[in-house]
């Protein structure tokens, strides 16, 4: 166990499976918006469309609102479907990604098993509303110490500001007792690697780290992360 006082949970694919409420969010607002059939060829096209554009909003190219409208606008336009509708879907799919909620595995576990261990908080990038919702419907806003999402403060991960953020609430740690899990190295680990905290990529899919970032911890299930935090009742 290592001396950490402090836990940053990433919630999209680390806290909470972000395909599974993604896949059924778009289905309803197409079914919704009379848009035809929505097969899993055209989902896995616009996952590869929607990470592309988060890429660019962590690289400062872009803004939240031009991703959010930017990633459907190129989806339709690749499938013929109305993009006149764009905004009002996008409106709609904020609101569905928190009605679908599955854990990942041993995740539920994990939070709730740590409570009163550890100051615990959700560090997201996604959008106020959806994120609000997941936590609410997930009952992790019940569990946890609190959450740090972007359109709140401001700053999106992996900028300092972010960081800085999560800083002024915790004034009592140093940047050693502070650990952030999270799946993206692109957003959860460069951030916190530049912001000099200690970083836990999850990494199930067993995929190379190109990014030539130096992480602390690299797990494959987040069971592991007992060995960092110590055990829980599964």
């Amino acid at each position: 166990m290592r001396n950490f006082k402090v836990i940053l949970w990433d919630i999209d694919n680390t806290l909470l499976n972000f395909t599974a409420s993604e896949r059924a969010g778009i289905r309803m607002c197409f079914e919704k918006f009379g848009l035809g059939e929505c097969t899993d060829e055209m989902l896995e096209d616009y996952a590869e469309i929607n990470i592309k554009y988060w890429q660019k909003l962590e690289r400062g190219e872009l803004s939240k609102d031009q991703v959010l409208v930017g990633r459907f606008m190129e989806f339709f336009e690749k499938y013929g479907r109305d993009t006149s509708v764009v905004e009002a879907f996008n409106d709609a799919y904020q609101l569905s990604l928190g009605d679908t909620i599955v854990f990942e595995p041993y995740a539920k576990e994990l939070v709730w098993g740590y409570k009163g261990r550890y100051k615990q908080f959700a560090a997201s990038n996604g959008t106020l509303l959806a994120q609000t919702k997941k936590l609410k419907n997930s009952g992790l806003s019940e569990v946890l110490d609190g959450a740090f999402i972007s359109d709140e403060i401001g700053v999106e991960k992996p900028m300092q500001g972010f960081f800085d953020a999560v800083f002024a609430a915790v004034p009592e740690c140093t940047k050693d007792e502070i650990l952030i899990i999270g799946d993206s190295l692109t957003s959860d680990m460069k951030g916190g690697a530049d912001a000099g905290i200690q970083t836990c990529w999850y990494n199930p899919k067993c995929k190379i780290n190109n990014s030539g970032l130096m992480l602390d911890y690299e797990i494959h299930s987040l069971r592991e992360v007992q060995e960092l935090l110590g055990p829980v009742l599964f």
